[in-house]
This record gives structure tokens, C-alpha cells and sequence, in this order.
């Protein structure tokens, strides 16, 4: 029984780290969609006086974050994984995120990926999103920078700060073909 749950423990501890490296070796064959939940920001949800137009009043990045964003980009070069297009939320700390992992390449909002449950329109926002993550055929990865609730509204389960989810898609519903955990 000892011998068991030593086995056990083991296999919790190397999980993650196989599953990154499964993660990195998709990733290099590219033709990925990747959904990447922002880097460390303290706290959660936002302020009341909460505006999109606004960093001063959201929750952002901090120091840590922005470290955690750098090594991400960092990793996403050292490992060779191809990048199509990064494309972000207008949340300032998906942003941010996105722009200093990925400093080199083109970053491009898009509404779908924010989080505005209350807001109108938001279920279209997610249809509109996974339309597109189906349809998306390039050769590259495709980075999608979000939020949890984005991620586990999609594929029904969410994902660490920092974190990249490889979608599995052409099935009948989107879920999780690899995961990437960047401390």
C-alpha cells in the first residue's frame, strides 16, 4: 500500500511537466489554437468604476506579472513555436500580456475574448469566438489572450494565471488538447 501511494504522488508530481512538454511538442508542429489566460494580476474581478477605455481602473499586471509575461515570450521562442497572430482582450492586463510576450509580433484586439458577462451581446461574443477557433486552418499557432471565465466557458474548465490551453477542435464540442503552465 506504501509502495501505492508513493506511485501515486510521484505521478501527480510529473504530471504537469509531461503534459507542458506534450503542450510544446504541439506547439512546434504549429496549426495550434492557443487560449492564454493573462499573466499574474492581484486580485480578482474589477473595480466598480470599472472602464474598458481605462487601465487606472482595472485590475493590472503587476511586477510579477510582467515577469511572467516576459517568460512566457521567452519560452514561446526558446521552444520554437511558431506564431501566426496573437490576438488579445481589451482588458489592459490581457494587453499587456500580450504585448510584452509577444513584443515582436502583431497584437490585435478582439472583443469576443474579453469578459462582460452582463453585458449584451455576450453569448454572440462566444459563438462568434468558437466559430472562429474551428475555422482557424493556418500552418502557425493562433494565441488567443483571455480570461478564465473565457476559457472555462468554452472548454469547460478554466486555466491558471499565465497559463496557454491548446484547443482540441473538429470534434463536437472544443476542449483541452494540451495545457502549458508558465510559473
Amino acid at each position: 500500500m506504501l509502495r501505492f501511494a508513493v506511485f501515486a504522488l510521484a505521478l501527480l508530481c510529473i504530471s504537469p511537466a509531461a503534459a507542458t512538454e506534450a503542450g510544446w511538442v504541439l506547439l512546434r508542429t504549429g496549426g495550434q489554437v492557443v487560449l492564454l489566460r493573462h499573466a499574474y494580476a492581484p486580485g480578482a474581478g474589477d473595480p466598480a468604476n470599472f472602464d474598458i477605455e481605462n487601465c487606472g481602473t482595472q485590475r493590472n499586471l503587476s511586477d510579477r506579472g510582467e515577469h511572467q509575461a516576459r517568460r512566457i515570450g521567452a519560452l514561446f521562442q526558446a521552444r520554437g513555436a511558431p506564431i501566426d497572430h496573437v490576438e488579445t482582450s481589451r482588458f489592459c492586463r490581457c494587453r499587456d500580456t500580450a504585448n510584452i510576450a509577444f513584443r515582436d509580433e502583431e497584437v490585435t484586439d478582439n472583443d469576443a475574448l474579453d469578459w462582460l458577462p452582463d453585458e449584451v451581446g455576450h453569448e454572440d461574443r462566444l459563438d462568434r469566438l468558437r466559430e472562429q477557433i474551428e475555422g482557424y486552418t493556418g500552418a502557425r499557432n493562433l494565441i488567443l489572450v483571455t480570461h478564465e471565465e473565457v476559457i472555462a466557458e468554452l472548454l469547460g474548465t478554466g486555466a491558471r494565471e499565465g497559463e496557454a490551453v491548446i484547443v482540441s477542435r473538429g470534434g463536437e464540442d472544443l476542449g483541452v488538447a494540451g495545457r502549458i503552465r508558465i510559473n
